[in-house]
């Protein structure tokens, strides 16, 4: 049996605890379910103090970013569950002002990119870190990691655009 080391396991409980909705916010931007998404979550917290590859306490946040990634993508290869989400659950999430429908619209399109593209905007863009994180969370390349950004960046400005034609010639 592994001896275990309570002040490491304290320090990973603590940070986990300080920044749980980002990496609920996260899980679930691969999942698309609430519960599936603290599942993940959870096994991702699991996994951390079973795990003894944190080699330097300052690599916490990517470290434990990455889990939370890998875990997520096993879980969608074992139920080989990638939905896009539908208008019904989009509506549950957004009220139907329309101040919010270029959100949806974003919604959307983050939901149709491929996984390579979504996962480093998700991470540069919305979980807030820098591209060496991004490419350290991913196992990347910081090259690879740029490319795709602009290129995740001109897929989704080429569909809210679409988008945006699309309203413009229905109401005009």
């Amino acid at each position: 049996m592994l001896k275990r080391k309570p002040r490491r396991d304290k320090m990973i409980a603590d940070y986990v605890m300080q920044n749980k909705e980002n990496f609920y916010r996260l899980a679930y931007s691969y999942v698309q379910n609430r519960e599936d998404a603290l599942d993940i979550v959870q096994d991702s917290i699991q996994k951390a103090i079973t795990s003894d590859t944190l080699k330097d306490s300052n690599a916490l946040k990517s470290w434990f970013y990455k889990i939370v990634v890998h875990t997520s993508l096993d879980f969608l290869r074992r139920r080989k569950k990638v939905t896009v989400l539908d208008d019904t659950t989009i509506q549950l999430h957004f009220p139907s002002h329309k101040d919010h429908y270029r959100d949806i619209d974003l919604e959307q399109a983050l939901n149709q990119l491929p996984f390579q593209y979504r996962s480093v905007i998700v991470l540069r863009y919305f979980e807030d870190l820098k591209i060496e994180e991004v490419a350290e969370v991913l196992d990347l390349n910081i090259n690879t990691v740029k490319t795709r950004i602009y290129k995740a960046l001109k897929i989704l400005r080429e569909h809210i655009e679409d988008i945006d034609f699309e309203e413009v010639s229905h109401n005009g």
